[in-house]
């Protein structure tokens, strides 16, 4: 069931309510839509976070939570998609997009050596920001749709079958006794 599932991974509302970043949010947080449990919130929170994990800045997640709190999605979900892009992911995963803006653009990919500092960012960005930037956007709408869409349909999967266990649990007992 996810409904157990994300509630046994999810940090306490109270806690996060304090956090030192998050409390820039203020009341805004004590929004109780932001910590439901229900299919429209969760699968909104995959989007936001899905799309914001897109979004190449380093405060990825508090652009996650600002999203969370302006749709009513819920937060700690929304936050935790973000994790997607991570150290290990962010490499291939910003070429990619790269690449597809280049595609989608009609312009040349550039070949290029990632070195993280702020030298290769200020010279190499310079060049290649249009089809990075549009390829993080397009690839930001489609992974977070996707992830809209699929989660309603797993969410969607997941009660059916619980009903229809339920349901055979019910007749089960109508037929012993």
């Amino acid at each position: 069931m996810p409904i157990h599932f994300i509630k046994r991974l999810s940090p306490d509302p109270a806690k996060l309510k304090e956090h030192k970043h998050l409390k820039i949010f203020g009341e805004l947080l004590h929004n109780p839509n932001l910590w439901h449990l229900n299919r429209r919130s969760i699968s909104g929170a995959f989007a936001v976070g899905i799309f914001c994990a897109f979004i190449p800045v380093p405060f990825q997640m508090v652009i996650a939570a600002a999203a969370a709190i302006l749709f009513h999605v819920n937060l700690p979900v929304s936050v935790v998609m973000v994790w997607l892009s991570n150290p290990v992911t962010m490499p291939p995963l910003f070429y990619s997009s790269y690449l597809l803006g280049a595609w989608l653009l009609g312009t040349p990919a550039q070949e290029f050596s990632f070195e993280l500092s702020w030298t290769w960012l200020s010279e190499s960005l310079l060049y290649i920001w249009q089809p990075f930037l549009f390829g993080c956007l397009i690839a930001g709408i489609v992974f977070s749709t996707l992830g809209y869409f699929g989660m309603r349909v797993f969410w969607r999967v997941v009660m059916v079958n619980k009903w229809n266990k339920r349901k055979l649990s019910r007749q089960a007992k109508i037929d012993n006794q």
